[in-house]
């Protein structure tokens, strides 16, 4: 949905038409769902992450003056929605990791971007594979990292959208990207050599 589309739907939100709100959740619904499941987890947590997000938001839709921000902002009640859900479960230290732990193997160069596990073909066994292995990397990330990687990488927003959703600095946004990327790199690479292994051993 365009700027243009989000322009007319607030529009009718904030005039209580008739009809609004399912097609709010019919614009935005799926979108939050995804975003749930892959930050939050199991298909419950995020159920239950839609339905918050989406009726909060539509709640407060009424104080956001710049149609333009939508996308960010419903990120905003996501994440938070997401955040107060984990709480509720295990406990996981808000804790930065060092550059020097998470350095890519000698000749390798900076992490690239993290392949959405969604958007790997699947005609192969061997893609299945990687793709599982992706979605179980990108799940043992620490919360913040996961969240900012999620957002940047499978989402699609903009280092600004981040920074904006999570009210984070542009460079801490950076940084937990970078050091996501990395984390999920060297667990992907200590797989497939573990994997390796075994073939040779078979």
């Amino acid at each position: 949905m365009g700027s243009s589309e989000d322009a007319a739907l607030l529009r009718r939100i904030r005039n209580d038409e008739p009809g609004a709100f399912e097609d709010f959740v019919a614009a935005h619904g799926d979108r939050i769902y995804g975003f749930g499941r892959r930050v939050c987890g199991p298909s419950e947590d995020a159920r239950d992450v839609v339905q918050e997000t989406l009726l909060q938001a539509y709640l407060s839709l009424k104080d956001l003056d710049h149609p333009e921000a939508l996308r960010s902002w419903l990120y905003r009640v996501a994440a938070n929605a997401c955040y107060m859900k984990r709480r509720k479960g295990k406990y996981e230290p808000a804790r930065e990791l060092s550059l020097e732990d998470l350095a890519p193997e000698p000749g390798r160069g900076a992490a690239a971007e993290i392949p959405d596990p969604s958007a790997l073909p699947d005609e192969e066994l061997e893609r299945t594979l990687v793709r599982e292995r992706v979605q179980e990397a990108i799940r043992d990330l620490p919360e913040h990292y996961r969240i900012v990687l999620v957002m940047r990488d499978m989402e699609h927003l903009s280092t600004e959208e981040t920074s904006e959703a999570l009210s984070l600095p542009i460079t801490t946004v950076k940084m937990r990207l970078h050091r996501a990327r990395l984390m999920v790199r060297k667990r992907l690479e200590a797989a497939a050599a573990e994997a390796s292994k075994q073939g040779k051993r078979g």
